[in-house]
């Protein structure tokens, strides 16, 4: 199996491109290729191609899309997360596992009890970075699609949730309702998109719950308690499950 880069230039068999500098670097001083060489491209859009490297330099190194390749199958399902801004780099992981489950979105929220602002996430280039590491992990699990990373948002209730695809499935810990639904109340047909709301480590706040009661679908995952970091893809493997996509 050939190596895999990130291209998002890749577009049509037949044309060189110059690949992103840490791609660039990546082949030239870890896997040292050289001209001739065959790897794999991917661009990030869904496409794939078998390709060359055409030619080495210090400015940049470009590579030749030779064919076209099958890209791999994607969810059938576009499912988005919506994943409450985790401290240190929690959302790191959260973000590694969730494209190799296959979610098609991750939306940063900033919540009551999150200790994280809007500001410091920009300051910080936190969705850079967490872009990064879509393509990171799209490039190990062999995905041809990078999931998109949109700006961080506050969560204020209905309207924070409005541009998000229906329907939205909220997890809430042991204790915050006095009924949450299961996974095993969801039907087993897949819609063809949803979205997944995970809260911070705190949890939700009471009236965040209560704003949205009448807009999302409120799933518990039982008595166990579980790490903030770990609740976003266990929830997530529990619906693709449910609906026989895994």
């Amino acid at each position: 199996m050939h190596a895999r880069f990130y291209a998002p230039e890749a577009r049509e068999v037949g044309s060189e491109i110059a690949l992103p500098e840490d791609e660039a670097q990546h082949l030239s001083r870890v896997l040292r290729l050289g001209p001739g060489d065959p790897l794999a491209v991917f661009n990030g859009d869904g496409d794939e191609f078998g390709a060359v490297v055409a030619a080495i330099s210090k400015a940049r190194i470009t590579v030749r899309l030779v064919s076209r390749a099958t890209a791999q199958d994607e969810l059938s399902i576009a499912l988005t997360l919506a994943q409450a801004v985790l401290k240190g780099d929690k959302m790191d992981d959260v973000v590694r596992d969730a494209v190799m489950l296959g979610i098609a979105t991750v939306q940063p929220l900033v919540t009551a009890r999150s200790e994280v602002t809007l500001a410091a996430l920009t300051r910080g280039a936190r969705r850079e970075r967490w872009h990064r590491i879509a393509v990171s992990s799209a490039k190990q699990c062999g995905r041809a699609l990078v999931p998109a990373i949109a700006p961080p948002i506050m969560f204020d209730g209905p309207t924070s949730l409005a541009h998000l695809p229906a329907p939205l499935f909220i997890l809430v810990e042991p204790g915050a309702l006095e009924r949450p639904g299961s996974v095993a109340d969801v039907s087993d047909t897949a819609p063809a998109a949803a979205t997944l709301v995970v809260g911070p480590e705190g949890g939700w706040d009471a009236a965040e719950l209560a704003r949205c009661a009448s807009h999302v679908h409120p799933l518990g995952l039982g008595a166990l308690t579980l790490r903030a970091d770990a609740a976003a893809i266990v929830a997530t493997a529990a619906l693709l499950t449910r609906w026989k996509l895994l």
